[in-house]
């Protein structure tokens, strides 16, 4: 089973969390929205399966390489 780590790529504060452990997505979904310098950043997954863990919270301020969800095969 193939698992994908998905982590911030720059300072930034979790704005609005759009999924839940054990949620399906398909590749190119949404999981999270973070928010940098009054800018909304869209955090997509790259493949289809199930969301594994979810690694922060609306509010939480995440530093770059901050591990942010993974998603692993369907």
């Amino acid at each position: 089973m193939a698992v994908e780590e998905i982590h911030a790529e720059m300072v930034s504060s979790v704005w609005k969390v759009l999924v839940q452990p054990g949620a399906p997505v398909a590749a190119g979904d949404t999981l999270v929205i973070l928010e940098s310098m009054k800018m909304e950043i869209p955090v997509l997954t790259e493949r289809a399966g199930t969301v594994q863990e979810l690694h922060v919270v609306e509010g939480e301020v995440l530093q770059e390489g901050d591990l942010i969800a993974t998603v692993a095969d369907a």
